[in-house]
């Protein structure tokens, strides 16, 4: 862990939150991942060891709690302590979204995470009750395993599969991974890129018109735009 050699609790706090990858651990399990292979899915380049070890340290100073699953694996939640965090982590994307931007590199860029994100902010509220929805994306530049993706919303839950889980496509989703990016980070409009053909979606009307009402965006979107438009 980190030591600043200082008593300041400014510099106690960031001993245990600025950790490389700490704060995107911590955001994790702030979106519901409990389970270790969940939380690694939001945080892919990081090794399992590294995870492994980070998860001790926040569990030896507080924040993180190590209780038994209903399964075989343990699962991690955030104590009284963690979720104090959570304005905190959440003003910090904020102020990212608000002064930084995306302007993201292409080594930034990710598929899996991209649709990890997508995947645990579906508004099922908004999805049509007693209907599955289907929805194929094929990323045209994404790596070779990573470019067909399908969103199953069924029975007021999201799924993610990377294989073709046998139903209908009810949309049909081409992009790249930058063009899909910017729309859910608020950086461009779907319409725009749309007229632009960086993005093409196809199925009915009907469906294609609510796609962006049943995915929602990213809980940064509103201040990216906000930022944009000012």
């Amino acid at each position: 862990m980190i030591d600043y050699g200082q008593f300041c609790t400014v510099a106690r706090g960031a001993e245990v939150l600025c950790e490389r990858w700490t704060p995107l651990v911590v955001r994790e399990l702030m979106c519901g991942s409990t389970r270790f292979n969940d939380i690694r899915r939001g945080v892919p380049r990081m090794s399992g060891s590294l995870l492994a070890q980070r998860l001790r340290k926040l569990e030896e100073v507080g924040v993180v709690k190590r209780v038994q699953g209903t399964g075989v694996s343990a699962e991690y939640h955030l104590t009284g302590a963690g979720e104090e965090l959570r304005p905190i982590v959440m003003a910090l994307g904020h102020w990212g979204a608000r002064w930084i931007g995306s302007r993201l590199k292409r080594g930034q860029l990710d598929a899996g995470f991209l649709m990890w994100d997508i995947r645990r902010f579906v508004r099922l509220d908004e999805c049509p009750r007693g209907r599955c929805i289907v929805v194929h994306f094929r990323f045209t530049d994404a790596p070779e395993g990573e470019r067909r993706w399908w969103l199953v919303v069924d029975k007021g839950s999201a799924d993610l599969c990377r294989d073709d889980p046998g139903e209908d496509a009810t949309l049909i989703v081409e992009s790249t991974v930058l063009a899909l990016t910017e729309v859910w980070t608020g950086d461009r409009d779907a319409e725009a890129l749309i007229r632009e053909r960086r993005l093409r979606v196809t199925g009915t009307a009907r469906d294609a018109r609510d796609l962006w009402r049943w995915l929602g965006r990213s809980a940064f979107a509103e201040t990216r735009e906000a930022a944009l438009r000012a």
